[in-house]
């Protein structure tokens, strides 16, 4: 039996790129009560299964290039991600 690895991707606006969507919500959280918040930023978060029978560096090096090419716009977003047996 081959083991499945679970990829956890989290895509976020670089620090440099305004986050409205951050910001609305930070102030939504302000106004019901927390007050201790400095800032709110948002992202996208995907788990991906990724089939048996592949080494885990060829699992990292996979992950890598869909998070890359296909889940982030490399001008605006960054990523990281963590990989599960």
């Amino acid at each position: 039996m081959t083991m499945l690895m679970k990829a956890y991707v989290y895509v976020s606006l670089k620090k440099s790129v305004l986050d409205p969507q951050g910001k609305t919500i930070h102030g939504a959280l302000t106004k019901i009560g927390y007050k201790s918040l400095q800032e709110v930023r948002q992202g996208k978060y995907f788990e991906i299964t990724l089939n048996g029978g592949v080494s885990k560096d060829e699992a990292q090096a996979e992950v890598e290039r869909i998070a890359r090419e296909v889940l982030t716009n490399p001008v605006i977003e960054e990523f990281r991600f963590s990989l599960e047996d």
